[in-house]
């Protein structure tokens, strides 16, 4: 187990930012910085980082927390793997403690994988540079393919030697398992070398550990399989891996674009050219995993295909579920007889960057211009290539982008526009009924209870906002939840804040003192243990404020702390920098918690004299008049001090009272 110093350490040392950028490509907007949350699918960034509180937040499925939370979703590790994750990463030294012996395992577990990986990465590359048949006849092809030993190396590029069990026997006598061989597929089950003479190249992941390997033949044998890869395995997804990522995301970000090459050493030229925003799909289809990947980086993609006729077929095959998930997708056509390693080599890095910038044609119109030329004008071969655009064009979600595809299609067909628009609603109309459907059996009753909550809803008298029915939920009589939740908002965000000018008094004390005698009456009981939680943390002198309940022991109370301190909104910086318009009889609205904390009790026993109205109400009309006259002259008396309470915070608050 962790130590809680550690987990202190690198929480304080550990940056959201940095740690988000390894995965998404964020801008700055104000203080704050946005991009495309990793979580969902979305076309407008909502998707929040906030580095002054070292937090994120997106605003459209609701997840957020500190880096630590981050890579725990996105990486689906366990809390301790992802603090040892950012340990590494920042160079800390973990101090541990005994663990539970399950944890213990599946962390030695993995961890053994990535050793062993790394292991044979190191053994291959041995065997290439300091075995003569590696120099001899592994590095002569790398350098033959125009790569530098610093590209080699960076690379983790190798060589696999002839031998049967080579790497095997010596792993074994390294101490490695021979059970965890096989199951990376470095060793067969009959104990030989599953990669034998071959060069090697290595796989890694997007944070640059070795995960798998992909050995290439120099055989001229037409037998003997060109290329062999590693079998999938608990740290190897191929559907989600990209090869040369972990080198191309820095990349990708700066540019803005993907380049999407075929082969490793289409990937490993171009890098060593200087173009660096470069992987390759390894001779497969773009996946959906594959594609979501990239799009953390940037929407842009672009595809270099060979130049011949299978060149422009390949071009054709796949985008559609490239276009699904919104990405723009354009096409390279190379010179016949060229491939992206060999006209880099012939042209130069300029020439060959000018040319894929100059000749990137849209995927949409690429594939309209090339079918219409094949059907020569035959009217039954046309009106199959116009479905099979009409169907790509569907596939696309954002319904302007469509709009304007169809077009442009429209002009290119010589036909009605509106027949290609009924006909692309359509197949929009039939995907999106198979999704439901798929929905449906995946989730037995989903749409009908999603239906049923719908009809449910009802209009709030206070915010116009729908809320879930009293059936459903029961809500307060007078609506508290929001009050007690702005306090508590208060507490977390500007606890430890001073209330006073003279810094006598913070905001916690403040407002701890000022709801002592309905501490105990909250509807949410929720609110109600933190608004306590805080009280005791006050006696005891311990730190309340936004640090503590951001990194908090509890998960739904560090959700809750993210949810109330970060806002989609925040103050133009143009007023001050701009305008040089500056607050002089009061605080900025950030930093006034004076003014906060007076407005925000008084809201808070507004709705709180209210409801102790309605009760008291209740209790008269429950009494008999004829036989409690004493009870009911003292239910009233207690009713005049309410209502007299309650007038007077209303003229405080500038509000009015309809009853």
């Amino acid at each position: 187990m962790i130590s809680q110093k550690s987990v202190q350490e690198i929480i304080e040392v550990a940056k959201v930012e940095d740690v988000i950028q390894d995965y998404v490509t964020l801008k700055r907007r104000g203080v704050n910085m946005l991009g495309l949350c990793p979580f969902h699918n979305e076309k407008t960034p909502s998707f929040t980082v906030s580095p002054g509180k070292n937090i994120y937040k997106c605003f459209g499925c609701g997840k957020g927390g500190n880096p630590v939370q981050f890579i725990m979703e996105l990486e689906n590790f366990t809390f301790p793997e992802a603090l040892r994750h950012l340990a590494k990463r920042y160079g800390i030294e973990l101090e541990e403690t005994q663990s539970s012996i399950e944890n213990i395992e599946e962390r030695k577990h993995l961890d053994s994988l990535t050793i062993i990986t790394d292991y044979a990465k190191e053994f291959y590359a041995d065997n290439l540079f300091n075995t003569g048949i590696g120099k001899s006849v592994g590095l002569s092809y790398y350098k033959e393919r125009g790569f530098r030993e610093e590209t080699i190396k960076k690379f983790g590029l190798g060589f696999a030697p002839a031998k049967k069990d080579a790497f095997t026997v010596k792993a074994v006598h390294d101490g490695y398992s021979i059970e965890l061989l096989r199951k990376l597929g470095l060793t067969t089950k009959y104990s030989s070398d599953f990669f034998r003479d071959r060069v090697m190249f290595t796989i890694h992941n997007i944070t640059g550990k070795v995960i798998a390997f992909a050995g290439r033949t120099l055989s001229k044998e037409k037998k003997i399989p060109k290329y062999i890869n590693s079998p999938e395995t608990e740290i190897y997804v191929k559907n989600k891996v990209l090869y040369g990522a972990y080198f191309a995301k820095n990349g990708i970000r700066k540019e803005d674009e993907c380049i999407i090459v075929e082969g490793y050493t289409d990937v490993i030229s171009l890098h060593q050219g200087g173009i660096e925003n470069v992987v390759a799909s390894s001779g497969t289809s773009l996946t959906t995993g594959q594609i979501r990947l990239i799009k953390r980086y940037t929407p842009n993609i672009k595809i270099l295909y060979d130049g011949d006729a299978a060149g422009k077929k390949a071009a054709l095959r796949g985008l559609d579920l490239v276009l699904e998930q919104d990405m723009n997708v354009k096409v390279v056509l190379l010179p016949e007889g060229e491939d992206p390693d060999s006209y880099l080599q012939n042209v130069g890095a300029a020439a060959f960057k000018e040319f894929i910038t100059e000749k990137a044609q849209d995927f949409i119109l690429f594939k309209t211009d090339l079918l219409l030329e094949e059907t020569k004008n035959d009217p039954v071969k046309k009106t199959g290539l116009i479905k099979d655009i009409v169907a790509s064009i569907a596939k696309i979600p954002d319904p302007l982008k469509r709009s304007v595809y169809t077009k442009e299609c429209s002009r290119k067909f010589e036909m009605d526009e509106t027949i290609l628009v009924n006909e692309i609603n359509k197949l929009v109309g039939i995907d999106i009924k198979k999704k439901r459907q798929k929905e449906q059996v995946n989730s037995p009753g989903t749409h009908q209870r999603l239906t049923e909550e719908l009809m449910s809803l009802e209009p709030s008298p206070e915010s116009g906002i729908g809320q879930i029915s009293q059936k459903q939920q029961k809500k307060p009589s007078a609506g508290n939840e929001y009050q007690e939740k702005d306090i508590i908002r208060i507490l977390i965000s500007g606890g430890d804040k001073y209330f006073d000018t003279e810094e006598t008094t913070t905001v916690a004390a403040y407002i701890l003192k000022n709801i002592e005698d309905v501490i105990d009456d909250f509807d949410n009981k929720e609110y109600e243990a933190i608004a306590k939680e805080c009280r005791e943390r006050l006696v005891d002198k311990k730190p309340i404020g936004e640090k503590y309940f951001l990194n908090h022991i509890d998960p739904k109370i560090q959700t809750l702390a993210v949810d109330l301190v970060h806002s989609p909104f925040e103050f133009s910086e143009n007023w001050k920098a701009k305008w040089e318009i500056i607050l002089t009889t009061q605080p900025d609205p950030d930093d006034n918690y004076m003014k906060d904390s007076i407005n925000a009790l008084y809201r808070f026993k507004f709705k709180k004299i209210i409801k102790m109205c309605e009760k008291n109400q209740q209790r008269l009309k429950e009494i008999d008049s004829n036989t409690d006259t004493g009870k009911m002259m003292k239910l009233l008396k207690v009713q005049q001090k309410l209502i007299g309470m309650r007038d007077d915070l209303a003229k405080k608050l500038k509000t009015v009272v309809l009853k």
